[in-house]
């Protein structure tokens, strides 16, 4: 680590309290002694040993216990008629995924589809042929700064997520091919990963998030042929609980927490009820549940929108705060209706920010995960949260906004639940914001904008937020036109991470190509919080929808930026004013990200864009400013980059600087074009 580095660490230490210092400490320590004892844990839990905790006269008893309890989501007694009477073609999907399943071959995180081989090599980058050695999880440096390698990809595989649509396919068919290929596929993880020893073990998140896909393999495949035999059974059941107690006794709590200390504490509740009384597993579920009514409220604004700044990142912590919940209920534990509530808010955030189209904004960062995933929707898709909080939260306005597949739902609730609900293509959601979080949402017939006004993400550290106050995203007539660029990865390149990050990679002016927050380039999520956006004004009208704000990025070179978009609901057009205000000559740019598939001509002085079969004309107003077409980038999800372009107004001179843009939908076919680029 460099001395930036080390003194930004050290300033972060002395903002904490003594308290939770001290706590760090022997927390770490505790941890590394998992170097000596880890093994042993492992070794010690025989099933003598799981039969006295979970005071069983026989391992077939205690299958039959466990697989008796409840759990959170469908598990036997689907029909492929079922599915394919809600989702016209699911159940061919599903086979043709579960095919893929047995046969080892994935398909995530931008990979071509990959076959594992046999045995699996769960410490690899099949995407670059690179992995990591085996030995104590705490000394594997996973993140390989000056190799392209990923540690997501290796993580990814070791979710089994890939198993899912197996045991779909086994609950459909009853076939004991599925069972068997999971079998073999889950004895090698356990033979590939001993306790605390492979890559898979340096993060508490990935054994967390794996209990939610062994307890629903579990329930599927318990009463399976290929699941009888004694030593699966004692090799899975031990394996799984120590995944619990792994969870517990490295639990990723910080001064402020995010998504991992939230998947951590989903985790132990779902071990923790999955083995009932057994052990320690009442603890579990006991204060995996306490802390995730304590941390919802902190990570979660009053106004729904998750605080680490990020679409893709709100829907996981939407999935992880939920399913514990629907497992209480199913054991008759009781709920709040104060974390019921926040949950039906960020399901509302989700039904205002998802497009028709079946899209949502490139806001944040984006890794594609889920925490069990059911259906074959894109990745982008979030709208099946809102089926969630209709049917499994009681969430009756938005039972009426939902729209999209129903295959998510049918496994989460069952077919006459899921049937409920009555999607169709294009439901009316009104234009909303959400001031806690930072977000507006223009909606009217065919149009979406979403605009960032918000805090930095992780109260102001980073975290999975980018450099996009004021940044925006624009549908218009149902043509995807202005996009964020996204997020493509995360360690496989540093460079790469931080540009997709930056503020050149979003909709909103740049002073001198400065960074709107200064970054951290060694820490990938930590950005300084220098911004500090503010809302001026939100205004809604029959003519048209206003926004204006404001934000002290450039604050340290006597600077501020101020947007105002405006969106006229009777010409279907968009208009974004920018104001510069300062002293001194300097460079302002203001660039607009095409959307994947969107062109970009221009012709006679002005320009055209054209999308979805929609032409439209972007207007120009202001003195002083060139534009150029440059080629640019955007990541719809992690590990996928598609070439696009983007239009950039560029200004040299003395402030204050102004820009009017105006997109309008084009009345006829435009001037002759003499260049095009697409």
């Amino acid at each position: 680590m460099s001395l930036t580095g080390l003194v930004t660490r050290a300033r972060r230490v002395v903002r904490m309290s003594p308290r939770y210092v001290a706590a760090r400490v022997l927390s770490e320590a505790e941890r590394e002694l998992d170097r000596w004892l880890a093994p042993r844990r492992e070794r010690e839990l025989t099933v003598d040993k799981l039969l006295r905790l979970a005071n069983a006269t026989s391992l077939d008893a205690l299958w039959a216990r466990l697989a008796e309890g409840p759990f959170p989501a469908v598990t036997q007694g689907l029909s492929i008629e079922a599915i394919d009477a809600l989702d016209r073609g699911e159940s061919e999907r599903i086979f043709q995924a579960a095919e893929r399943a047995c046969n080892r071959i994935v398909d995530m995180l931008g990979m071509e589809p990959t076959a594992l081989g046999q045995p699996i090599d769960w410490s690899r980058d099949y995407r670059v042929d690179m992995g990591w050695p085996h030995g104590f999880a705490r000394a594997i440096d996973y993140v390989n700064r000056d190799r392209p390698s990923d540690v997501k990809v290796s993580w990814e595989i070791s979710r089994l997520q890939w198993l899912i649509p197996a045991g779909q396919a086994y609950v459909l068919t009853g076939d004991e091919r599925y069972a068997v290929a999971a079998r073999e596929i889950i004895n090698e993880w356990i033979a590939g990963n001993p306790l605390a020893y492979t890559v898979n073990w340096s993060c508490t998140m990935e054994a967390a998030m794996r209990i939610f896909t062994w307890t629903w393999l579990f329930h599927v495949f318990a009463r399976s042929a290929a699941w009888e035999d004694q030593g699966f059974r004692t090799q899975f059941l031990a394996a799984l609980y120590l995944h619990g107690d792994f969870t517990r006794r490295h639990i990723e709590k910080a001064d402020i927490n995010g998504n991992h200390y939230t998947a951590d504490l989903a985790g132990l509740v779902m071990a923790g009820l999955f083995f009932g009384e057994a052990g320690d597993a009442p603890r579990w579920a006991r204060e995996g549940w306490d802390g995730l009514v304590a941390e919802l409220p902190r990570q979660v604004f009053a106004d729904g929108v998750d605080y680490e700044a990020s679409c893709a990142y709100h829907r996981l912590v939407f999935e992880l705060f939920a399913w514990p919940a629907f497992f209480r209920r199913r054991f008759g534990l009781d709920v709040p209706e104060a974390y019921a509530e926040r949950l039906r808010q960020m399901a509302r955030f989700t039904a205002s920010y998802s497009r028709d189209d079946g899209t949502s904004p490139l806001w944040g960062d984006a890794d594609d995960a889920r925490t069990l995933p059911f259906g074959g929707q894109p990745i982008g898709d979030h709208r099946y949260v809102m089926g969630m909080a209709a049917l499994g939260l009681g969430a009756g306005d938005l039972a009426g906004a939902f729209s999209g597949p129903r295959s998510e739902l049918i496994w989460m609730f069952g077919p006459e639940r899921a049937a409920a609900l009555t999607p169709t293509a294009q439901k009316a959601v009104a234009s909303a914001a959400f001031p806690d979080g930072g977000c507006y949402v223009m909606r009217d017939v065919d149009t979406h904008v979403f605009i960032d006004c918000g805090p930095l993400g992780l109260k102001g550290r980073g975290g999975h937020g980018h450099n996009d106050a004021l940044s925006f995203e624009a549908w218009l007539d149902g043509a995807p036109l202005i996009v964020d660029s996204g997020c493509y990865v995360y360690t496989a390149s540093f460079e790469e991470r931080n540009r997709f990050r930056s503020t050149a990679s979003h909709n909103t002016p740049q002073v001198d190509g400065e960074e709107i927050n200064r970054f951290n380039v060694e820490n990938l999520w930590s950005i300084s919080d220098d911004a500090r956006p503010k809302c001026l004004k939100w205004e809604e009208a029959a003519e048209a929808i206003t926004f204006a704000g404001m934000h002290h990025g450039y604050a340290r070179a006597g600077i501020t930026v101020q947007r105002t978009i405006r969106l006229d609901r009777n010409a279907r057009a968009l208009e974004v004013a920018d104001v510069v205000n300062g002293s001194g000559k300097h460079e302002v740019t203001v660039p607009l990200h095409l959307a994947c598939g969107a062109t970009v001509d221009r012709a006679d002085g002005a320009i055209w864009l054209e999308s979805a079969g929609h032409r439209f004309e972007i207007l120009t107003a202001g003195a002083g400013w060139d534009i150029v077409i440059e080629p640019s980038y955007v990541a719809p999800s992690y590990g996928v980059r598609v070439p696009s372009h983007r239009a950039v107004w560029r200004y040299r001179g003395e402030l204050p600087a102004s820009l009017t843009l105006t997109i309008k939908p084009s009345g006829g076919d435009g001037a002759a074009r003499r260049s095009s680029v697409s």
